[in-house]
Parts: structure tokens; sequence; C-alpha cells
């Protein structure tokens, strides 16, 4: 089983200093509580709600940030994801996730799909998001509205991922009472429909006038919400995490080998 640990966190916007110190002690945390892997907040380390390139450029920081290197010592037998804003090599913004594994910074995402101003902002990310093999099982990595594209966590589960990291900011939006968060149900249908356990780690607090979902929730490889945000804004949970290479529904029904992409 892997324990897997998600920090529902309230950075502060255009904090770099504070932000640092927050999710480095999250990541600490997390590790004392056993987590195998540690997933944070999209933008954990500059906040969201950005209002111009130049701020948004006054907190950027490279993959060589020493930021990277705290959260592997945080945690040196785990693997973090967290979202961060990046400069990259050419100057350009993105909205990225690290992934560290046992210390070691080994992938950099840029976020593919960019959410309303976030246009403004960001260069989106050219690359397909990576499936990478831990020390805690093979984990894919999405950013927050790349989970709304299936194209995207059906590629990502055909590559054999087993658990999709997903740092996220969900805003707020009005439903019905007692009903999930329309994200939330999303990633439940993505991870049923793919047999595909997802981590979503939200994030607390009000931002600039934008209130935030807190909606934070591991789901397993049947769709089931397994660990939501509790009253220290954590969600943690064991999973099976090779449970998610079987994509048998029943001895003649199989996710994969009954699909029919020439007819697609």
């Amino acid at each position: 089983m892997t324990r897997v640990h998600c920090a529902q966190l309230a950075p502060r916007v255009a904090d770099l200093p504070h932000n640092r110190e927050l999710s480095a002690a999250a990541v600490r945390g997390a590790a004392a509580r056993g987590a195998d892997v540690i997933v944070l907040p999209e933008l954990v380390t500059s906040g969201y709600r950005l209002n111009s390139v130049t701020e948004a450029e006054s907190v950027a920081i490279d993959a060589d940030d020493p930021l990277f290197t705290e959260w592997g010592r945080a945690a040196p037998n785990s693997v973090v994801v967290g979202g961060f804003c990046e400069r990259g090599p050419d100057g350009t913004l993105h909205n990225s996730a690290a992934v560290l594994d046992h210390g070691t910074l080994v992938a950099v995402y840029r976020k593919t799909h960019l959410w309303d101003e976030e246009k403004l902002l960001f260069t989106p990310g050219t690359t397909p998001p990576p499936v990478l093999d831990t020390g805690h099982g093979r984990i894919g990595v999405l950013i927050c509205y790349d989970l709304e594209f299936p194209e995207l966590t059906r590629k990502l589960a055909l590559d054999g991922a087993e658990l999709l990291a997903v740092p996220t900011n969900w805003p707020l939006l009005p439903r019905p009472t007692a009903e999930r968060a329309p994200e939330v149900v999303i990633a439940m249908a993505a991870a049923r429909v793919n047999h595909l356990a997802i981590a979503c780690c939200d994030r607390t607090g009000t931002e600039r006038g934008t209130h935030w979902t807190e909606g934070t929730a591991i789901i397993d490889q049947q769709g089931w919400v397994r660990a939501e945000a509790d009253t220290t804004d954590a969600a943690h949970t064991d999973l099976d995490l090779p449970a998610s290479r079987d994509k048998r529904l029943t001895p003649h029904a199989d996710l994969f080998a009954d699909r029919r992409p020439e007819l697609y």
C-alpha cells in the first residue's frame, strides 16, 4: 500500500518567502506522518491571483531554485509533487509542477491547458505530461484544468500511470446542496473510466476576492473518494497503486482491450 497525502494550503499571493516556509513545513509534516506521495496545490510558491506579468515575474523561480532542495530534504523518502510559478530559460513564465523522488528533482511539467486569465500571464507547455517510474509507483502529473480533458487522462492511463497527482486551485462555484464540486465529479469519472487512482490537491482561503473550493480529494481506482481534507486541511489515505494496472471489469470486459480507436 502507498500512503498518499494532499496538503491543502493557503499560500499568500506574491509572498515568496512566506510560501517557501509554508510549503516546506507542509512537506515535512506529511513525511512525518509516513506519506509516500505528497501533493501540494497549484502555484503554491506564488499564490494564484497574480495581477500582472510584472508581479508574476517577481515571484517566479526556475527549476534550480533551492526551494526544491528544501522540499527534498523535508521528505527524503517520498515523492513530492507541487505547483510553482516557473521562469523558463528564455524568461517565459509557466504554471508548472515540480516532481521530486527521494529528494531529487526528476521532472518539471508545464501546464498545457491554461484556464481563463492564466493565458494573460503564462505560456502553455508544449511537452506532454509525464508518467514517471518513482520509488512509489508510476505517477503521472496534471495541473488543475488539464484534468477536464479526457484525452489527457486517458493518455496517461495508456502510458501506464498508477496514480495521477494533480495540484489544483479550484475557484468556488455555485452548486446544489449536498453535491460535490464539479471538478471532483470529473476526477471521479476519470478515475473510474480509466481504473486509475487520482489525488487532487486544492487550496484553501480567499485571495483577492476569489473564494476557493477547498475540494481536495484522493480517489481510488473505482472512482470513489477515499479521503478529503480534514480539520487540519490535510487528506491522506493508503492506496493499492498496482491495482491500477488491472483494467478488467469482468472476465469478459476490459477497459483498454475493449477500446476501438479505429472508430473514434
